[in-house]
């Protein structure tokens, strides 16, 4: 586990994660998903921690159930939040977002994909070659 910081584009939004990059990463073709290009490292919300005294903005849609923030200044999505019955309540943070995280452990970083489009979660896209 490591703690990492992590910042939008501008450094209005700043945040800590306790992640083990290690355990995986997530891609996901639901809508909002493929127009962010969004991959995420999944924490608990007790390894997410805000540390700018700015207040991202929230976006939630259709059943409102999950947010998805980004800052206010720059338009950069930095994380979001909800709660699924495999994973409980969560942080899905923006792995572009984190400033010391290498490009090695990155790489390194297991990918899974999420079928969201078809809420199908448990099963990787027929195609993921343009996500």
């Amino acid at each position: 586990m490591t703690t990492y910081h992590g910042s939008c584009h501008c450094g209005d939004v700043r945040f800590e994660a306790d992640i083990d990059l290690a355990l995986g990463t997530i891609k996901c073709n639901c809508s909002i998903c493929t127009k962010m290009r969004w991959w995420a490292a999944v924490v608990a919300p007790g390894a997410f921690r805000l540390s700018s005294a700015a207040q991202p903005g929230e976006y939630r849609f259709l059943t409102r159930r999950d947010g998805h923030y980004f800052c206010k200044k720059c338009g950069i999505h930095t994380h979001s939040t909800g709660e699924s019955p495999r994973m409980g309540p969560f942080v899905a943070v923006a792995v572009a977002c984190l400033d010391d995280a290498t490009p090695e452990e990155l790489i390194a970083a297991p990918v899974r994909w999420l079928d969201g489009r078809n809420e199908i979660w448990d099963a990787a896209p027929l195609e993921t070659r343009h996500l």
